[in-house]
């Protein structure tokens, strides 16, 4: 894994990756557009927000990286990286039920709250700064 020096980026395999914690200033990416979705990043060492078509997709306190982030109906996975351990919200649908697993590990089910947002905390601090992350649909 690796900073996102361009702030956000197509892969190869068709996901995104987007954030860099490493910025002292904020710094933004609008209206990038991936499979007919724009996408607009901001990102420094305080947060990281990841916003398509205007909704909220992503947030973090303190700011990560993000590599892969690939989403699907039932699914979302992405690889996760930081200086120190993150609060992250996710915005998904609303009253909803997910099981969480960070680093293959399950860490139970979870309920989205009226907004439809589901916030879990990573930690980074310990593991070499990277963890994989995967939020499924029950």
């Amino acid at each position: 894994m690796s900073i996102v020096k361009e702030l956000i980026r197509k892969e190869s395999n068709g996901t995104i990756s987007f954030g860099n914690y490493e910025l002292s200033e904020k710094s933004k990416v609008n209206d990038f557009e991936h499979n007919g979705d724009l996408y607009k990043v901001k990102t420094f060492k305080k947060i990281t927000k990841l916003e398509k078509n205007g909704m909220i997709v992503y947030e973090s306190v303190p700011g990560t990286s993000v590599n892969e982030l690939n989403i699907t109906e039932r699914e979302i996975s992405f690889a996760v990286e930081g200086y120190e351990d993150s609060q992250i919200t996710l915005e998904l649908e609303a009253e909803k039920e997910y099981k969480i697993y960070i680093d293959d590990t399950n860490l139970g089910k979870m309920k989205t709250n009226l907004g439809g947002k589901l916030n879990f905390s990573v930690e980074l601090g310990t593991n070499s700064g990277k963890a994989e992350v995967k939020i499924v649909k029950s």
